[in-house]
């Protein structure tokens, strides 16, 4: 019996040491001996990621990270990496990074305070601010107009927090709703049992594009809150941050970074060829001088 129990105590302390080993190998040394890395998609997250027409992941971030693990391979000389894909949610995104399910995620994740106590995030490549998504014939035009109505956001983001910060400092009492994706989100209020749909500006841009009849929507408001969108990898893990940050630093560099902003922000794109027209703002145009990971304030 004891010698039993101290067979058992000895696997378990062993599992335990496999465990921690796992958690502080670097994303590099994982990568180079699993020969394979997981790089994770939104679905629906347009222009940054989403399914494209072929039901392949596509977009700005999903680009970007396709030039990240070309320096992967470089890196870690396997030319015969195997690229893994993995379908995320803004709720369970950070989870599958930390367990090491996904390896990066370029998408469209808000580098915030909060989550650098859970992850890392590279060099910030994209500011947004939260707005409102509406019917083009609702009366709601900012902040304001919300007063005592319904208003939806999607679970696991930093919006929801923004819009109950909101109604409670300016005690507007609206009805505030959680959907579980950007999709539901926006149903809700196309089917009239939501009257906005508050979101990080450029995403309300691409869910308006991508539904059945763009003109139906409209997008409103100023700007609640500015923040920074990044690529998200893993805590205590800096030969790999250093790999992100240096490839988006000869993308902006080299001009590849503004090229590839032109494609998806400034001229159309799939799956219908709408344009979003959605300029570079100054706080981005001002981070690719100062290169800065810095988090929302």
């Amino acid at each position: 019996m004891n010698l039993t129990r101290s067979l058992m105590f000895s696997l378990m302390a062993l599992s335990l040491a496999g465990s921690a080993m796992a958690q502080t190998a670097s994303t590099l040394d994982k990568v180079k001996a699993s020969g394979s890395i997981t790089v994770a998609y939104r679905e629906a997250s347009m222009p940054f990621s989403y399914l494209g027409a072929d039901a392949r992941p596509t977009g700005f971030g999903w680009e970007i990270c396709g030039r990240i693990v070309e320096q992967v391979r470089r890196v870690t000389g396997r030319s015969d990496l195997t690229v893994k894909t993995q379908a995320i949610t803004a709720q369970n995104r950070i989870p599958l990074l930390v367990n090491g399910t996904i390896d990066i995620e370029c998408g469209s994740t808000t580098n915030n305070p909060e989550r650098n106590k859970q992850v890392a995030f590279g060099i910030n490549y994209f500011y947004t601010g939260t707005r409102f998504l509406v019917k083009a014939d609702s009366t709601v035009r900012s902040a304001a107009d919300l007063k005592g109505r319904k208003v939806v956001s999607t679970t696991g983001t930093t919006n929801l927090q923004v819009l109950r910060k909101l109604n409670a400092d300016r005690g507007l009492g609206f009805d505030l709703i959680a959907a579980k994706d950007h999709g539901e989100s926006a149903l809700l209020v196309q089917q009239g049992r939501a009257d906005a749909f508050g979101m990080d500006d450029i995403l309300l841009y691409g869910v308006r594009a991508s539904s059945p009849n763009p003109a139906a929507l409209a997008v409103v408001g100023e700007p609640i809150q500015v923040e920074p969108y990044a690529i998200m990898l893993r805590r205590d893990d800096p030969s790999f941050k250093k790999l992100v940050d240096d490839t988006l630093k000869e993308l902006i560099r080299n001009g590849e970074f503004v090229s590839l902003y032109k494609k998806w922000f400034e001229s159309p794109i799939p799956p219908r060829g709408i344009n979003l027209n959605a300029p570079m703002s100054d706080e981005l145009r001002n981070n690719l001088k100062n290169l800065s990971d810095q988090p929302a304030s």
